[in-house]
């Protein structure tokens, strides 16, 4: 790997334009990011870069699928839909007229679940008469609704991609916005995290509902991914689908999220990032007067089912008329072991561009397979997860020659050495991947914030590449002989549905 030239010029160059160029950011960031914690528990990293005047915005929050409760899969990623719904002062009317009509609609929800839940034939009359109670108060609530009124101020400030994301691991919810609009997102972000209203919530479950239909129940590799995560994992909740699982995303409740937002979002829980043209000192007193100001509260116990360990390769096919496909996957440690390095030199020396192992291999030479790759952790990364393969294959060739071409490679970084050069290609194309993820304000931004709650210190951006640079070819082969192993192995197919399904 080529050596990080640790000059003061370039660190001021790099630090002070919004696209540095690819070499050494990574390394340069320390001593440029101010690391504060407000009083209440929220990490707060700001970075200065002045040449664009523009800032971008990213609020993490370690709650993410995982941290759902038993038997409400699915509600980390609607109570995310549920953030930009507004709070008592946007997206709404009238909130002295709505809130008793919402809160009313709770009642109703839990009265028509309790009467489908009785050990006997539901009384068929009631029901209908809560469902017509129901459908009459919804009415009335979405009346007193102002749509997409977070939206549309973003919109008139000159915002761009705002947008949230809800992993196995986190919830993330960013914008970039002019320089001079910190006011602005400050009030906006302070107050729908500290007041969030539950406004049509039982709509929105239902476009859930819709969505999972559509990326899950009615995608192959959607259905694929499902049946493969739900056979690698026993125990530990990284076999929950985000999305979660129909049957309980359509009993979820208004006053079930209402509590998954007091537990889960709490301020020791969450990480402000802010990079761009700003005033560091003034922009820290302005989240410490509106963020700071949120009550604390204990951040969440935390604790969850530890996978035991794999004692022999467990396999899965999904039946679907689809284009046959594969994935192969691997328990693995997690973000703090040493050895998580050697897992994303693997990746990348298996999948990244036509030059690695499994595009030459499987699609190029072999042409067994239109397309293979390799994801070196999955489905998160808070906890030990997967090293996943994946691949299709090319007509007429079969899911057997694809799966036994696979497990070559595998074994092939078994047998073999990498050589010297293809190792030093695949470190230093790492290293410019990190570099690039960097550039942009909302790519630091994000990095900076996923780390710090990931890793638990955003430092780990700093460490991670003397640690990948000082990977070697004997360390892969002890990681591929060690945890790329049949016992530890599972197998997803994805084959056509049998004459006889139903």
């Amino acid at each position: 790997m080529r050596r990080v030239t640790r000059n003061g010029l370039v660190l001021a160059v790099l630090l002070c334009c919004a696209a540095p160029r690819v070499g050494d950011a990574a390394s340069l960031l320390e001593g440029r990011v101010v690391d504060r914690t407000l009083d209440n528990g929220m990490r707060v990293l700001i970075v200065k870069r002045p040449a664009v005047p523009t800032v971008s915005y990213n609020l993490t929050v370690r709650a993410g699928s995982v941290d759902e409760p038993g038997g409400q899969s699915g509600l980390a990623h609607l109570f995310e839909h549920m953030a930009f719904k507004g709070t008592e002062r946007i997206g709404t009317r009238d909130f002295s007229a709505e809130r008793p009509l919402l809160e009313e609609l709770d009642r109703l929800e839990v009265d028509l679940q309790r009467e489908l839940a009785l050990p006997r034939n539901p009384d068929t009359k009631r029901l209908a008469e809560l469902r017509r109670r129901f459908a009459e108060v919804q009415d009335r609530a979405r009346a007193l609704v102002e749509p997409n009124e977070y939206g549309a101020i973003y919109d008139r400030q000159g915002a761009v991609g705002l947008n949230a994301s809800t992993g196995a691991d986190l919830t993330r919810y960013v914008v970039s916005l002019p320089a001079n609009r910190l006011p602005l997102w400050i009030a906006l972000e302070a107050d729908r995290f500290s007041r969030p209203v539950f406004r049509e919530f039982y709509t929105e479950r239902d476009v859930v509902l819709e969505e999972r239909r559509l990326r899950v129940d009615n995608n192959p590799g959607g259905k694929l991914y499902e049946a493969f995560l739900t056979t690698a994992f026993a125990a530990h909740p990284y076999r929950v689908p985000t999305i979660g699982w129909s049957s309980e995303v359509d009993r979820l409740t208004a006053p079930q999220a209402r509590a998954f937002f007091e537990e889960q979002y709490a301020p020791a829980n969450a990480v402000l990032a802010i990079v761009g043209d700003v005033d560091v000192d003034a922009t820290l007193r302005q989240v410490a007067a509106s963020f700071g100001a949120i009550p604390a509260r204990p951040a969440p116990a935390g604790g969850v089912a530890q996978e035991p360990r794999q004692d022999g390769q467990r396999r899965v096919e999904v039946e679907y008329d689809a284009q046959p496909e594969l994935l192969v996957g691997y328990h693995r440690p997690g973000i703090d072991h040493p050895d998580d390095p050697v897992f994303d030199v693997i990746e990348s020396l298996l999948s990244s561009g036509r030059r690695s192992r499994l595009y030459a291999e499987l699609v190029t030479t072999r042409q067994v397979a239109v397309a293979a790759s390799a994801s070196a952790g999955e489905p998160g990364s808070r906890y030990p997860n997967l090293f996943v393969l994946r691949a299709v294959p090319r007509a007429p060739h079969t899911l057997d020659e694809v799966e036994a071409a696979l497990l070559n490679e595998v074994e092939r970084l078994q047998r073999e050495e990498v050589p010297a050069r293809e190792l030093e290609r695949v470190i230093n194309r790492l290293d410019a991947g990190l570099i690039r993820s960097l550039q942009s304000n909302a790519g630091l931004a994000s990095q900076l914030a996923y780390f710090e709650a990931v890793a638990g210190d955003w430092r780990y951006i700093l460490g991670i590449r003397d640690r990948t640079a000082a990977v070697t070819a004997k360390d892969v082969q002890r990681v591929a002989s060690t945890w790329l192993v049949k016992r530890n192995r599972t197998v997803a197919r994805l084959v056509p549905a049998s004459p006889s399904a139903p």
